[in-house]
């Protein structure tokens, strides 16, 4: 696998979070230029793409590794550009506050090799451990941080349960569950799954995640036409394997073997992570430098929506706390 470079009162401890890191928002260089590159992980027979962006230099640097959800793949996912505006990215906001960050496409996603069968769950933990494993060479680093989100929680959560000595920290948002109620929708179409490996998703398509049962105001029109360009033009064709596993295979991950220190946040409004069906799993993490927190103002889409800042800061908070491990 080679990287080429090319260019009880666990409980309390849930925060009902407008958080406020204003210190250590002020201390990250927000004017800086972001500078960004190309890389190529081999997995096997796939190739998979990987998106990296940093200020200056990457040497000497914390590294994030980003893991998308099951629509979209990294670049689009984590570094989308909404004319106009430069206050979106994740990965430009991460860069600013001092890490190499990374993202990654899983193989069926944006630029990496697509399969002709179900993209799995299990598959795209392997993608992460390869990809994990080769920025740990390239960067000369022990750990990494891990964040994931959506689809993604499933696979990084069985990557972190099995390779904890990899990761430093690590971030779950919009995490499902088995009764989730998105979840519980989509299994009526779970013969679909079954039996159509891939489907094609019409641009209007890719809008609907801004609108389940979250208010229209908290996204703007042109972040959500602005995702749909992308999406449309990266994802021709969408895998409906991670849709099998997640109808049929919940829950996925046992939290007592997640030995890290984990943030697990959602938006206020998403349809497929809540508080009733995360504290359980919350409460069994066995270690004790953990988050739970809930961004206002925002749902499924959180880090492209109206709560995306207070977002921001939550992950910025926890990745550079200095924890005892």
């Amino acid at each position: 696998m080679m990287i080429h470079r090319l260019a009880a009162r666990e409980w309390a401890l849930l925060f009902a979070v407008m958080l406020s890191c204003t210190a250590a928002a002020a201390a990250d260089d927000q004017d800086a230029a972001v500078l960004a590159a190309t890389h190529w992980v081999a997995r096997g027979d796939l190739r998979l793409h990987v998106w990296e962006k940093f200020v200056g230099s990457p040497a000497d640097k914390p590294v994030v590794i980003l893991a998308h959800g099951s629509a979209t793949a990294g670049k689009e996912s984590f570094d989308l550009e909404v004319p106009g505006r430069s206050d979106y990215s994740l990965m430009d906001r991460l860069a600013r506050a001092g890490f190499d960050v990374f993202a990654l496409d899983v193989h069926g996603f944006g630029r990496s090799t697509h399969p002709e069968g179900h993209v799995t769950t299990d598959g795209a933990a392997e993608d992460l451990d390869a990809v994990v494993d080769a920025v740990r060479r390239e960067r000369g680093v022990a750990r990494v941080h891990v964040l994931a989100w959506s689809w993604a929680t499933q696979y990084a959560g069985l990557f972190a349960s099995a390779h904890g000595d990899k990761i430093d920290r690590y971030v779950s948002y919009a995490q499902m569950h088995a009764d989730s109620p998105d979840i519980v929708r989509r299994r009526a179409d779970v013969e679909l799954y079954r039996s159509r490996p891939w489907i094609v998703v019409p641009r209007d398509g890719w809008k609907a995640r801004f609108r389940s049962r979250t208010p229209a105001d908290v996204t703007e029109l042109e972040t959500i036409e602005a995702y749909a360009d992308a999406a449309a033009a990266i994802e021709t064709r969408t895998s409906t394997g991670p849709q099998l596993d997640m109808v049929t295979g919940l829950p996925m991950v046992d939290p007592a073997r997640i030995t890290v220190p984990m943030l697990m946040i959602h938006g206020q409004y998403d349809d497929v992570a809540d508080t009733t069906g995360l504290l359980p799993f919350f409460a069994r993490l066995p270690n004790p430098d953990k988050r739970y927190v809930v961004i206002p103002r925002a749902g499924h889409m959180l880090h492209l929506q109206a709560g995306r800042h207070a977002f921001f800061d939550a992950v910025v908070d926890f990745l550079k706390a200095d924890a005892p491990r």
